[in-house]
């Protein structure tokens, strides 16, 4: 059998090592990913069978937090650590509650921001949103090019987007000093929605497992980080959490689900491992 070719990697791509922007891209189903990452993503469903689910409560929870938003009046976004595009990108769930919304994509990966800036072009909305390669420990230079992008108004509310990335921060990069950082320079009335990997509460009976891939994960150029409940609650300090605070993901706003993963599992939301909230700065 003839072997079908790897397409051309973006410049700057680093295909020695896996990378967690790839690797989530194929948990979800996509093409935007080579061979070491599937490669590392098939071990890892060997290791943990239900770590695509669990992807895709993460993807799920996103959704649900930018039509909230949406709804209660955000009209811009800025989704830092935004990956490759797949279903339910930010632009496309806010658009499907307000037309005129915007966005910036923020990500540090060169394929994530090529496939973007590709699926913009090819919807023929490059003109409203837009995408940036930029490494989101840079407040101050994310928000300045962010803002010359001329997508986003500095006056208007802001919905502060970082689901999925900040464990990617180890315990010796000053994670809380960034996210204040960006929090410092949204207007009054954005919002901040995150996610987290924790450990806490989470059930011990894989435990095992679990330690494997957080292992796997040192092979890639992204490993992980795992925060309490109280460190990633740290983030939201000086915000308004909206109801129901930091809750276990398939557990957040869970009426307005629309994935099965989510409602999967509902009944024992722990097995996620995964938290989130929203916060509104006064």
């Amino acid at each position: 059998m003839t072997q079908v070719p790897e397409p051309d990697a973006p410049e700057g791509v680093d295909l020695e090592r896996p990378n967690a922007a790839r690797i989530y891209d194929w948990f979800l189903g996509g093409d935007a990913n080579w061979a070491i990452d599937r490669e590392f993503g098939e071990r890892a469903v060997q290791t943990f069978p239900m770590i695509k689910t669990v992807a895709r409560v993460g993807r799920d929870f996103l959704g649900r937090g930018v039509r909230y938003l949406a709804r209660n009046g955000v009209e811009q976004f800025l989704d830092l650590g935004s990956g490759v595009p797949t279903v339910g990108n930010v632009h496309q769930v806010a658009a499907s509650v307000n037309p005129n919304a915007r966005c910036v994509y923020v990500d540090i990966e060169p394929v994530a921001v090529a496939h973007s800036q590709i699926l913009l072009e090819r919807e023929g909305v490059a003109s409203r949103h837009a995408v940036l390669q930029g490494d989101l420990r840079n407040p101050s230079d994310i928000w300045r090019r962010a803002l010359d992008t001329g997508v986003l108004d500095p006056n208007r509310p802001v919905g502060l987007i970082m689901v999925g990335v900040l464990y990617f921060l180890g315990p010796d990069e000053p994670a809380q000093q960034i996210v204040r950082q960006y929090l410092s320079l949204l207007p009054s009335g954005s919002y901040f929605l995150s996610s987290h990997l924790t450990g806490d509460g989470v059930p011990t009976n894989d435990a095992e497992s679990r330690e494997r891939i957080r292992e796997q994960y040192k092979e890639s150029s992204t490993p992980f980080h795992l925060r309490s409940r109280a460190e990633f609650s740290e983030f939201f300090e000086g915000l308004d959490l909206v109801e129901p605070g930091i809750a276990w993901l398939p557990e957040w706003h869970l009426d307005e689900a629309e994935s099965k993963a989510s409602k999967r599992l509902a009944p024992d939301p722990t097995f996620s491992g995964l938290i989130g909230g929203l916060g509104r700065k006064p």
